[in-house]
């Protein structure tokens, strides 16, 4: 038995029990088992040389993606830079962004005008014509490796696009591939699911079933119409898609994001949301990384509160996910931003901030979805503030309908009966930027940039993994001519999907600009937050209450080093009330005072440290 045998048994001797255990008990069938096992070592024995030594070099230091240098950017292959190669050709700037972590957003193939984004998958094998090849993507990650970048892409798991091999052949009747999928004959069953399962879309695709009327089927499509949920009650379902992702991680893929994972499982008369079935699945998945190609790292995206999301970091002994998105917090940042108030915001610090250190949670201001107002409505309740009102007001705000308001931005999903909305634009149009050059007003502009840096500042200070979304370093704002495009105009998201303008990166280091202000003072912050201990892992981090609920206020500790953030949430200058013993030191201008009742102009903010 050779080395890399050796190797692969050895791993696979640590899982093999639990891993065949919870396959019998979801499936009962062992000889699929035997041949997913025999088909993690073809993909084993696949995977190049290249990528056996990163998996040996990261099982020495297994927690590298907890590390404070890590940075991310999620960006589209054709929006930033045509196609793959072309974004292998602007890897130097990515570098020049302190990016070390690359997300790639789906660029598999997919039906043009039926692709949801990228997310309704006819190809697992295969990269859409118009971005390039496989090859392609081995070749650009292999180039992030060598220069210390990450690549990351998502694994749409949940379904498949109605131009799939799989549903083409359910579709033409063959009952093989229709039990990969959810058809029923009748509207029965279909009606006894849509009594318990939200709606996902329900003004763009209400309801959670298709009609097929050339085989006379109704097909499970809980996202889109054009989007087949698959069945993983089937085994079959399992293995291939497991082979699926092997084969990506087989690619050079760092980091797999799991797309909506708490709907992987269906079973009648539930809400067909995070059901146990779903953890036994990714916990599977975790084992199968670890045996086959355990230098690649999970990311689950599950849309709900840090602390119900806990379930799919698994245990210590078992885990599941890598790492987790904090979208609830998200969404709390632009509810302070629209009502100055950081109470809901602290709340959910707190809670985040009282996990387990082992949890990494990955933080951003935005992303390429629309923003959905999951708050704590209770909470906000509590105070006064009922749910459909206030939904509406940050709406109305963000859409630059409230008095004073400087934000642009459009509805999604928009629906008249619920009175429900999720919001789309870019940072820099909430911020204000947009609206303050259309306006031609300098000291409007001033604070928007301002508004801009202190959320990106705040960001930074939390605790786990930044990932900025391409062009908001140089404050790209909202692209209107989505709606030029028959393809895409129904959908408002593409208001914040926008070519990269990379006259605007030209101007990063042009301070007297707008874009040059930003970049050089987020390239600062980045910098910081990579060289002090403050933002090891395993530091400390609180809030701090400033007697003020529009500021909000962080520590941050570690062994002897303390460090404060503090972000003044409103338009308005104010006074942060704190008696802090010692000089400390500005990290951006290194100038050194007494942290003493400290005034912040509007939307502004201090990185201060403590000197010893």
């Amino acid at each position: 038995m050779g080395k890399k045998e050796i190797v692969f048994q050895e791993r696979m001797n640590r899982h093999h029990d639990e891993l065949k255990w919870l396959y019998t008990e979801l499936y009962g069938n062992s000889d699929m088992f035997a041949e997913l096992c025999s088909q993690m070592y073809e993909y084993y024995k696949a995977r190049k040389q290249k990528l056996h030594n990163r998996d040996a070099k990261r099982a020495e230091d297994p927690d590298w993606f907890r590390k404070k240098d890590m940075l991310g950017m999620m960006l589209y292959i054709d929006n930033f830079a045509g196609n793959l190669k072309g974004v292998r050709e602007k890897l130097d700037y990515l570098k020049s962004c302190n990016v070390n972590c690359i997300h790639l957003m789906p660029f598999l193939d997919s039906p043009e005008g039926r692709s949801d984004g990228g997310y309704a998958v006819a190809d697992f094998r295969k990269v859409k014509p118009e971005l390039g090849t496989m090859e392609d993507l081995a070749e650009l990650t292999d180039a992030c490796h060598a220069k210390n970048m990450n690549v990351c892409m998502d694994f749409v798991m949940n379904h498949t696009s109605e131009d799939h091999e799989w549903a083409k052949r359910a579709r033409n009747g063959e009952g093989e591939y229709m039990s990969r999928y959810f058809f029923y004959d009748s509207y029965d069953i279909p009606a006894e699911y849509e009594k318990t399962v939200p709606q996902v879309f329900p003004t763009t695709a209400p309801g959670n079933f298709t009609y097929l009327p050339e085989i006379k089927h109704h097909v499970m499509t809980t996202f889109y119409p054009y989007q087949w949920d698959l069945n993983y009650k089937n085994p079959r379902v399992f293995n291939e898609m497991m082979y699926n992702f092997l084969y990506l991680a087989n690619q050079g893929i760092d980091v797999i994001r799991i797309d909506a994972v708490p709907y992987i499982w269906k079973e009648l008369g539930t809400q067909c949301r995070n059901l146990p079935q779903v953890h036994t699945i990714v916990r599977m998945m975790r084992m199968i990384a670890e045996i086959v190609c355990p230098s690649v790292i999970l990311l689950g995206e599950v849309v709900m509160e840090p602390e119900k999301v806990v379930p799919y970091f698994g245990t210590i002994e078992k885990p599941e996910c890598h790492m987790l998105y904090n979208v609830t917090t998200m969404a709390s940042t632009w509810h302070t931003v629209a009502t100055h108030d950081i109470r809901l915001l602290k709340k959910q610090m707190d809670i985040v901030n009282g996990l387990p250190k082992e949890y990494v949670f990955l933080n951003y201001l935005r992303c390429h979805d629309d923003i959905g107002w999951g708050l704590d409505y209770p909470t906000l309740k509590s105070w006064g503030l009922e749910e459909i009102s206030h939904k509406r007001y940050l709406n109305d705000f963000f859409t630059g309908k409230v008095q004073g308001s400087v934000s642009r931005g459009e509805l999604y999903n928009d629906d008249p009966v619920t009175m429900d909305a999720r919001f789309c634009g870019t940072t820099a149009s909430m911020c204000g930027i947009e609206s303050a050059l259309y306006e031609k007003d300098a000291n409007k502009l001033e604070e928007a940039v301002r508004t801009d840096l202190m959320l990106h500042a705040y960001m930074l200070v939390q605790s786990g993994i930044p990932m900025l979304y391409s062009g908001d370093e140089v404050g790209q704002l909202n692209d209107y001519t989505y709606k030029e495009n028959p393809s895409k105009a129904v959908d408002s998201r593409y208001l914040h999907r926008g070519a990269f303008q990379w006259e605007a990166a030209d101007k990063c280091k042009d301070t007297d600009t707008v874009e040059g202000k930003l970049f050089t003072t987020l390239s600062t912050l980045e910098k910081v937050r990579r060289t002090e201990s403050v933002f090891d892992a395993d530091a400390n981090a609180y809030t701090y209450d400033v007697k003020d609920n529009s500021i909000l206020a962080i520590i941050r500790m570690k062994e002897e080093e303390r460090f404060l953030g503090i972000f003044n949430f409103s338009n308005e200058t104010k006074t942060a009330w704190i008696q802090e013993e010692g000089t400390f030191k500005d990290l951006l201008t290194g100038k050194k005072f007494q942290m003493k009742d400290y005034v912040l102009p509007p939307h502004g903010f201090v990185w201060a440290k403590k000197v010893k």
